[in-house]
């Protein structure tokens, strides 16, 4: 891969494979991000100039396609970083935004979704399949089947009185670890409260257009929303385009793999 195509530098690689996470800045514009917005305001049951409407400490809304939030999640800079954590032709691209769009606004009550956890990423083979939208019994397995990265899109400013996502940084290493005796079957309703709980914890600020890349074993955990200004994110998967695999003949591993190898003292 030739340096002018390159995403991250040799340090953000490393960091990545040691915190689990990389934050790009300017990641799509700020404009963008701007429209985005305005369409949420329109979907949600409030209104973005009266405070007094913000009666709820978080509201979910769904995924959203188009134009507009198919060129946010494609970026070129987005592009050259999967290629970079993820590897070449081992990624899909997103045609949409998919996930939710956790909209957090000041709010005194506890929001009630604010635990540690990972991103469930298959259906186990216990799911109700009329039930598509119960991810109650979804899975994780050690080589992150059906995922590829965590992304967290920031639409909004975030500082740390916004609710920005907590990360226990390097947790993605014990909890590699904790996944591995369930081989490619997964777990299901994991309770991860102390996992990496003696971890730093880092906070997702940023500016608008900020994405953080971060790998599918990363403990993080939402929390209640102390400052002004509504917060808005999304946290869409990448898809990925083949396993990741955890033994390679030409050891072409790519840097999540080689944080797991790492995690299994495989490396």
């Amino acid at each position: 891969m030739a340096a002018t195509s390159r995403a991250l530098d040799n340090a953000q690689i490393a960091q990545f494979i040691r915190d689990g996470f990389v934050r790009i800045d300017n990641a799509f514009p700020r404009e963008l991000a701007a429209q985005g917005r305005a369409i949420l305001w329109r979907d949600l049951p409030c209104s973005e100039h009266d405070p007094s409407t913000w009666t709820r400490p978080v509201i979910r809304l769904s995924g959203y396609g188009g134009p507009l939030f198919r060129e946010i999640a494609n970026t070129p800079v987005l592009h050259r970083a999967f290629d970079q954590l993820v590897g070449v032709g081992r990624w899909r691209a997103r045609r949409d935004i998919g996930g939710t769009f956790p909209v957090r606004f000041p709010h005194p009550d506890d929001p009630g979704d604010a635990g540690w956890h990972i991103d469930l990423s298959f259906p186990g083979e216990d799911c109700d399949p009329n039930e598509r939208h119960d991810h109650s019994a979804w899975r994780a397995n050690i080589v992150s089947r059906g995922r590829a990265l965590l992304m967290l899109f920031l639409f909004s400013d975030v500082g740390e009185n916004d609710a920005p996502t907590r990360i226990r940084v390097g947790s993605h290493m014990p909890m590699a670890r904790y996944l591995a005796p369930w081989g490619e079957a997964g777990c299901a309703r994991m309770v991860l409260d102390d996992m990496g709980a003696d971890c730093e914890i880092a906070l997702a600020t940023g500016e608008a257009g900020t994405v953080y890349l971060c790998h599918p074993f990363l403990v993080h955990a939402a929390q209640k929303h102390r400052g002004k200004t509504p917060r808005f994110m999304a946290q869409p998967d990448l898809p990925p385009a083949e396993p990741y695999r955890l033994e390679r003949e030409d050891s072409a591993y790519s840097p999540v793999e080689i944080a797991i190898r790492i995690a299994l003292d495989a490396a």
